[in-house]
């Protein structure tokens, strides 16, 4: 590890103690191998002017919920350093009584709640404190002799702590270890199977203290010779892989995306002879637990039966190691090791997914390191379960935000680009969905920046490009929910007597053929779905064509007749196929300013007034038939299949 101190970027803080505080937070947050996703604290004891304009010396720590690597200064809150110097030596706090005198000796109520390590910062007799669980160091601890490696890379020069509970108990462990030490003769405390702390006076030489420490361990690590795993990846299993995301999320009690890890070390890692055995003994740290539960799944055969019996080893966990008044938290897996596949993520967001897969990557080349030096050993399950069952953590819990009505469904959409397509792409991520977004025009690939949303390319008169579009989804999301079937074109107006069979056949491939090989794609992966739904979007030209539209109504009503079918055909499946019936939605790409002038010019009225020509005398948006869509994929529709839904502000001729 390379120290990233930058002399130029330094003296930009000038003597804004606090401002190169964050500089040399952020690069910490750098170094993935230090800090992941949360991890780590950082502080610095200061001496500032309070709102009275007295003097406090504060300790400036890093609050909850923020990240290092993107720390700013508002993410550090002041706390008065001689109240948490009190608090490190009483005989007894609660962690929430813990938190509690922290937020009261706060300089600003609106600052983020303090570490709960703060305490620990306080007692270290320096003005910069950096804390990392930087993986080279965890990982060697992680071994049977793992204190003794530690003595044989720092010798005296850094104070190993035991394993204690992170909190107030961990604070006054060292509070008492610390009364007769010289602190100028140690560069660090080595916190067994936790982490490192470094600790200097000025900014920079904390910051390379703790590279310094890092390096030395990966050293170590690079001397044993320790092979890493690779293996290449075979074709994904994604029929497998859509049933164990449904039986994943029944275990958690609502959808969840899974992703499949098919890179090579993930691949070779779950390849490896002992891989089920080594992966079960813990986590990295007990930090992580909190993210990935105690061990992952192991797949064997039976998707289902594995997932089953995981669920009943975890309820088994809790009974084993809960004093009574603790309350369960789902007891499904959060990663998973797939022999001959790689290794699977879930999560309800992909955004949770990713933070996972980040502390899988690291965890599975810490374990293989820990083997090379004599065995993969981690904290005890007790251990474990006082981290991911811990009070502080269980009031989070508590607050957690209620899950958006999606929440985690895996959506495709088609025409996705403009009109009902975006708006329908925009109004089921907003309510917690996952979607593929599908569209002829390469434009689709960079449409959307949500991270929730995959554009795709897709030729929906071919079928070959279908299936390879449906396929991508369950690849990139773990399975399918939801059809919205969208993708259509109005042709030129011609009546019968004028008809050409290009205007005909065009019509007929795209707005009937293309959702029937939609259907026929989607049916085996939906029937693997978690309420799983297909929303055709019709036309009030089904109940109510007009002269010189035979090719698209006609077509649209082929749709409808198909859907109708289908609605009998996969009920059994569970799969529920409704439509939709649009009239006169004027932000599609159909209605340009042209022909909105001249339609209402033929009936003699204003573009207002032919907009609001229905007997709700009101306009229909594309978003008005998203949220409707949306609607119907949701639970107030879950009992309604084969039915046709209007949406046109009331048509005389269809009423």
């Amino acid at each position: 590890m390379k120290s990233l101190w930058n002399n130029k970027e330094a003296s930009a803080c000038g003597k804004d103690l606090l401002r190169l505080r964050v500089y040399t937070s952020r690069l910490l947050g750098k170094h993935p191998s230090l800090v992941l996703h949360g991890g780590g604290n950082t502080s610095l004891k200061a001496r500032i002017r309070d709102f009275y304009g007295d003097w406090q010396e504060v300790l400036y720590v890093k609050g909850s919920g923020w990240d290092l690597a993107t720390i700013e200064e508002g993410g550090f809150a002041a706390v008065k350093l001689d109240a948490l110097r009190r608090m490190a030596a009483l005989p007894k706090l609660s962690d929430t009584d813990m938190v509690r005198l922290q937020r009261a000796a706060m300089l600003s109520p609106d600052a983020p709640t303090p570490s709960v390590e703060a305490i620990l910062h306080a007692i270290i007799p320096f003005a910069f404190v950096d804390h990392s669980h930087t993986d080279a160091v965890v990982a060697i601890t992680n071994t049977p002799n793992g204190q003794a490696r530690i003595k044989e890379i720092y010798g005296d020069k850094v104070l190993i702590v035991p394993y204690v509970m992170p909190g107030f108990i961990l604070a006054r462990h060292i509070f008492d270890m610390v009364q007769h030490v010289h602190w100028a003769k140690i560069e660090g405390l080595v916190l067994l199977n936790h982490g490192l702390f470094t600790f200097a006076d000025d900014a920079k030489t904390s910051y390379e203290q703790h590279v310094r420490l890092v390096s030395k361990a990966e050293g170590y690590i690079k001397k044993q010779k320790i092979k890493i795993a690779v293996a290449n990846p075979k074709p994904p299993d994604l029929l497998t892989l859509a049933g164990l995301r449904r039986q994943v999320s029944s275990a958690w009690g609502g959808a969840v995306v899974a992703g499949l890890k098919q890179d090579p070390r993930s691949v070779g890692f779950a390849d490896l002879s002992n891989a089920m055995a080594i992966a079960s003994r813990g986590t990295l740290t007990p930090d992580h637990v909190i993210r990935t539960k105690p061990t992952p799944l192991i797949i064997r055969a039976d998707a289902a039966a594995d997932v089953d019996a995981y669920v009943a080893n975890y309820q088994s966990y809790f009974k084993r190691n809960t004093d009574g008044t603790l309350k369960p938290l789902d007891a499904a897996p959060r990663w998973a090791v797939w022999p001959g596949q790689g290794l699977v993520t879930f999560g309800r967001t992909i955004k949770d997914l990713r933070i996972i897969s980040d502390i899988v990557d690291h965890t599975i080349e810490a374990i293989q390191w820990a083997q090379g030096m004599g065995g993969w050993k981690v904290l005890s399950e007790k251990d474990i379960f006082q981290m991911e069952y811990w009070e502080l953590e269980q009031a989070k819990l508590a607050k957690s935000d209620k899950p958006l009505p999606l929440q985690g469904k895996i959506a495709i959409v088609t025409g996705a680009l403009s009109g009902i397509g975006k708006a329908s792409v925009e109004a089921l991520t907003a309510q917690g969905a996952h979607v593929a977004a599908l569209d002829i025009r390469e434009e689709i690939l960079k449409a959307f920046r949500s991270p929730k949303v995959l554009g795709l390319v897709c030729d929906v008169t071919s079928g070959a490009s279908i299936i390879a579009a449906v396929a991508a989804t369950v690849r990139s999301f773990g399975g399918l929910d939801i059809v919205v079937s969208n993708a259509g074109s109005f042709p030129p107006s011609r009546h019968l007597k004028d008809m050409d069979a290009k205007t005909w056949d065009t019509s007929l491939a795209i707005n009937l053929t293309s959702h029937q090989r939609m259907i026929t794609a989607a049916i085996k992966y939906l029937a693997l779905g978690i309420d799983p739904t297909i929303l055709i979007v019709g036309s009030k030209n089904v109940p109510a064509p007009g002269p010189g539209a035979a090719a698209y109504s006609a077509a649209k009503a082929g749709l409808t007749q198909m859907a109708r079918v289908a609605a009998l055909e996969l009920g059994s499946l569970g799969i529920r196929v409704n439509v939709v019936h649009p009239n006169q939605v004027f932000d599609t790409g159909i209605w340009s300013k042209d022909i909105l002038q001249q339609r209402a010019k033929h009936y003699q009225m204003t573009v207002q007034e032919y907009k609001t020509s229905n007997v709700l005398k009101t306009e229909i948006t594309s978003k008005d038939v998203a949220q409707l869509i949306c609607a119907m994929a949701g639970p107030a529709f879950s009992k309604t299949t084969g039915a046709q839904i209007p949406i046109d502000g009331g048509n005389e001729r269809v009423i």
